[in-house]
């Protein structure tokens, strides 16, 4: 196998480029495919003669922020740019993509809405709910708004009693959010989060302070609602590939258990106030 992955994988991106694709205006006869090294350094930012090493194999270890950089000027998607650090050795800088990851895509959406029996969400890495389905907006139909996840366990009067283990909901809570820390801790939405949860809630600030970091994966969650009582609700979550720092998060009942006909009754009550009246005139 070749030792100069790196190198030969810049060179073949480099070749399947034309100057039109990167808004870059074609001078004269090109003796080989593609873009010229000097025009990929330009659209990088850096020196002709280190890309050129790179490409020769004779640089081996560029910075996330040279990564970062070549990715753009190669167009790179999210799994080349992701294969590109790898062959690189460096660790990803996902400070971009965090503060550009807000939006949720179509088909996401649409996934999420397909799941008619289960509560579904979409969450950035700063627990900011970014997209419900029916029944996770009728899960969390107690708190107002359902906007953040750590501010509805910590400052919303709902919290309390809705997570019925409101201890261990409160630890997780505080260990998923500063793992955030480690991917952006510089994320003006974190300091202000933090800022503000540390200001209004004792228990938040001395959980913080342990600085327990935790991801979610799968676990099971309690909850009260005031509409159907208790629930038990297993989740799983998963990275969005599309979005770096988006999960989403899944819940689902046991089958055939009490919380399972409680999740499928408050599905119904909550459709049963989405529908107009139709005593009403519009």
């Amino acid at each position: 196998m070749d030792d100069n992955l790196l190198g030969d994988f810049l060179r073949t991106r480099r070749a399947g480029l034309q100057p039109e694709d990167v808004g870059m205006a074609s001078h004269g006869a090109r003796r080989v495919a593609g873009l010229r090294r000097e025009e990929v350094a330009v659209l990088a930012g850096v020196n002709v003669d280190y890309y050129t090493r790179l490409e020769q194999g004779r640089e081996r270890r560029p910075s996330a922020q040279v990564v970062d950089a070549l990715s753009r000027a190669l167009r790179l998607d999210a799994d080349a740019r992701a294969h590109l650090y790898r062959l690189a050795g460096a660790t990803p800088d996902d400070r971009s993509s965090a503060h550009a990851a807000e939006r949720v895509g179509p088909a996401l959406r649409q996934l999420m809405d397909g799941y008619a029996n289960t509560p579904a969400f979409v969450m950035n890495r700063t627990l900011d709910l970014l997209a419900v389905n029916a029944l996770a907006d009728a899960l969390y139909a107690p708190f107002e708004p359902a906007d953040n996840l750590a501010r509805m366990a910590f400052l919303d009067p709902a919290g309390r009693t809705f997570y019925a283990d409101w201890d261990r909901a409160a630890q997780a809570t505080v260990a998923n959010l500063r793992e955030a820390t480690g991917f952006d801790p510089d994320s003006p939405r974190l300091r202000e989060l933090v800022r503000t949860l540390t200001e209004h809630s004792a228990d938040f600030a001395r959980l913080w302070n342990a600085h327990t970091v935790r991801g979610k994966t799968q676990d099971a969650k309690h909850f009260l609602h005031p509409d159907v009582g208790a629930l038990t609700l297993n989740y799983q979550a998963f990275d969005v590939r599309e979005a770096p720092g988006q999960q989403l998060v899944i819940y689902h009942a046991d089958p055939g258990s009490p919380s399972a006909q409680s999740l499928g009754l408050l599905g119904s009550i909550h459709a049963t106030r989405r529908q107009p009246d139709p005593r009403v005139h519009r």
